[in-house]
């Protein structure tokens, strides 16, 4: 099945943003490629941008001590594993403790490298970063890969912390809901909310359904209509029924 998540407030917006970021560098990193380590550069540029919130490691250790008192309070439960408990709190704790020892803004470092800057400058202009543009970045990408990867590693590796707080919420987001089965009626599909509260919702469908949600929400209704995917034209709704199971997920 294919699943589509759909974040309801700004903060999942920008975790599932990162989380997206944070798996692309990693998969293009370890790659021996010079093309593909350019890829991993640009993607550690947009990673530093959208964790540029002021307030990101803040709210991640806030929301990581909230689960911690939850999980907490299962403690001697019968029901409950105790070996699955302490390494659920361990696991929270340590991802804490990563971001608190992290020192001044976001990716202050990557800021403070001038020949950084001077590709992260480029790199939004198309063909900007190429050997006329930048020779000491041509010299860079000729390098042994293994000198590349260690570079980009030094890089990423002081936000990883990052990526490992936001990694444990999404589980724990994903894991809250449960989903139940529904029907698009001719490809739409309508349900009020009545005050339901829900940080992000997820939607699955049969890989072989050629139909892509376009999904809206709000405090109030959730709408979703499936389309038809086309590339030579403009989408259509669908015009047959569109079984989907739908997930509201909350912390």
């Amino acid at each position: 099945m294919i699943t589509y998540e759909y974040p309801l407030s700004e903060r999942i917006r920008t975790l599932l943003r990162l989380e997206d970021l944070f798996d692309k560098i990693a998969h293009f990193v370890a790659s021996d490629a010079a093309e593909d380590h350019h890829v991993a550069l640009v993607t550690l540029f947009e990673i530093l941008e959208v964790a540029s919130r002021a307030d990101l490691k803040f709210d991640l250790v806030q929301e990581l001590e909230r689960q911690r008192q939850i999980l907490l309070s299962f403690r001697n439960n019968p029901e409950i594993s105790e070996e699955a408990l302490s390494g659920a709190l361990y696991e929270i704790e340590q991802a804490a403790a990563g971001m608190l020892a992290m020192q001044g803004k976001i990716g202050h470092y990557l800021r403070e490298n001038e020949w950084l800057a001077s590709i992260k400058n480029r790199v939004g202009i198309p063909g900007g970063v190429c050997e006329f543009d930048l020779p000491s970045y041509h010299f860079w990408l000729n390098r042994d890969a293994a000198q590349r990867q260690n570079d980009l590693a030094n890089w990423v590796g002081p936000m990883l912390p990052i990526r490992a707080g936001l990694s444990i919420v999404l589980r724990l987001l994903r894991a809250s809901g449960r989903p139940e089965p529904q029907l698009a009626v001719h490809g739409s599909y309508q349900l009020m909310l009545a005050g339901r509260s829900s940080q992000m919702i997820r939607l699955r469908v049969q890989r072989a359904d050629p139909f892509v949600p376009e999904i809206g929400a709000n405090k109030y209704a959730l709408n979703i209509r499936f389309l038809t995917p086309d590339t030579d034209m403009r989408p259509r709704q669908a015009e047959v029924d569109v079984p989907f199971e739908l997930t509201f997920c909350n912390l």
